[in-house]
């Protein structure tokens, strides 16, 4: 048995799981069931190896789960998060667009559900579809604006700013909360991050991460235990993340 079948199994597949993804969710029903036919869908578990080879043949889009997208030194060993990639998100659009190899690693914070399709496929789609170029267009724009606010973070703030500004858009609001409505932006989490996978995104170092974690935590500011980061003064956090718009609030995360 193959490290691929070990890692992957075939999940049934309907036009209904093809809309799921935003990129197709607006397209005639008729288009996507014939669409539908060049898909596959796939679980993924957390230790999948993402093949660099199969990225060249088949364009796969992320239905559950998140998945970083990095490079690495191979002198050092140090790894950078360029992307986590969340449901909705497409992998690896730089070779959908040019055809070209890509340098770049792919790994599994938790279990994928993945659809794919064949990458010349979706290259003929793209072209072919107004529907399609629509929604593709929009979403790459944001991609592109993504990665320049990054290459901005990393050139002009500290490792508290980038950090506060990862957490920041990294919040899911903690859906057990019982307490006061005008209480619930006070309380957020982190999860399924780790120190290492924090520090692969801030563009630091594990050890650095934590430091600034343990000292959120001795001044109530955050609680944390293992993967899971529970945020107690969001107001602190938006502070440090230095934000001069008004790109996020406390009534913007309720």
């Amino acid at each position: 048995m193959s490290r691929e079948s070990l890692t992957r199994r075939t999940v049934p597949l309907s036009s209904k799981l093809v809309q799921q993804s935003h990129l197709f969710a607006a397209l005639p029903e008729e288009l996507v069931k014939e669409m539908t036919e060049y898909f596959r869908a796939e679980r993924w578990h957390k230790k999948t190896y993402v093949d660099q080879e199969s990225l060249q043949h088949r364009f796969y889009i992320l239905l559950e789960g998140r998945i970083e997208m990095m490079r690495t030194n191979p002198h050092t060993g140090r790894s950078v998060t360029l992307d986590l990639l969340s449901p909705g998100d497409g992998f690896d659009v730089i070779t959908l667009l040019d055809g070209k190899p890509h340098e770049m690693f792919f790994s599994p914070v938790e279990e994928l559900k993945v659809i794919s399709a064949p990458i010349e496929k979706m290259r003929e789609w793209i072209w072919t579809y107004p529907e399609l170029n629509r929604q593709f267009m929009p979403y790459l724009a944001q991609k592109m604006r993504d990665q320049e606010d990054k290459t901005t973070d990393f050139a002009l703030y500290d490792t508290t700013t980038r950090l506060s500004r990862i957490i920041l858009q990294n919040l899911n609001k903690i859906k057990s909360y019982t307490g006061l409505a005008k209480d619930a932006h006070k309380e957020h989490l982190i999860s399924g991050l780790s120190d290492e996978v924090l520090a692969r995104m801030v563009g630091s170092v594990r050890q650095v991460i934590n430091q600034h974690l343990q000292y959120w935590k001795k001044q109530g500011i955050i609680d944390k235990k293992r993967n899971k980061i529970v945020i107690n003064d969001l107001r602190t956090i938006l502070d440090e993340a230095d934000y001069t718009a008004s790109i996020y609030s406390t009534d913007s995360l309720h």
